[in-house]
């Protein structure tokens, strides 16, 4: 079997509220693979934002080992964890995350930017997502011009424009209709299964979880699965 794209073992995290000590990661034990579509589901409190933040190298582990993409995260410093997670994670958020002043094809811009990459290309390749994801009549309207499951396909578009190795959604059908949900669940599906993107999926709905090849459950800060 080939080296999984993420590996972590024994991963602890700890933080404090109001100067109570929360242990929110306890020993989790992690692996997936080149490929997958993997559904992380758990009920509130347990641990799925924590999860997500480290995933996403938003956040350091506490102790453990986590390897992603063959890098050793718990061994980067500050400026080489921005650089993994401009190129190797992209992420798309329940709230959209955009910029609010700012077109579409601005926001979808916006990693190539941090990237270094010029002006043309940048262009180019945030209209070629845009397009494919329905939205070449959108490229210059702003998110409050909108609906929400258009916002949340720019932001895929957006997460998707630096080729990152893996896509990491958050409740990405949370302040979506049903309709406009099950449009962005077709969009991640559709890039796992022909485009091989490797997708994380942090849910607590059984209908997005089902769309995934394998389902984990976080209770209290553990993993099963």
């Amino acid at each position: 079997m080939s080296t999984p794209i993420i590996l972590m073992q024994q991963v602890h995290k700890r933080y404090s509220i109001g100067g109570i000590e929360v242990h929110a990661l306890r020993g989790v034990d992690l692996s997936i693979q080149r490929g997958e579509f993997v559904a992380i589901m758990g009920p509130s409190g347990s641990g799925k934002s924590t999860l997500m933040n480290v995933i996403g190298c938003l956040d350091p582990p506490d102790t453990g080992i986590y390897h992603l993409n063959d890098a050793d995260v718990t061994a980067l410093g500050g400026d080489a964890l921005a650089r993994v997670r401009n190129r190797t994670v992209g992420f798309v958020f329940q709230s959209f995350n955009l910029l609010a002043r700012t077109s579409a094809l601005e926001n979808v811009e916006m990693p190539l930017i941090y990237a270094g990459v010029d002006k043309r290309e940048r262009r180019q390749r945030a209209t070629v997502l845009l397009k494919k994801f329905g939205l070449a009549d959108r490229l210059y309207h702003q998110p409050s011009q909108l609906s929400g499951g258009q916002q949340q396909r720019v932001a895929i578009a957006r997460a998707l424009v630096n080729s990152p190795a893996i896509l990491l959604a958050d409740e990405p059908t949370g302040n979506l209709d049903t309709a406009s949900g099950e449009e962005v669940m077709d969009i991640l599906e559709d890039l796992n299964r022909h485009e091989g993107a490797t997708v994380i999926v942090i849910t607590h709905e059984h209908e997005v979880a089902a769309r995934a090849h394998r389902v984990l459950i976080l209770r209290d800060g553990m993993l099963d699965g």
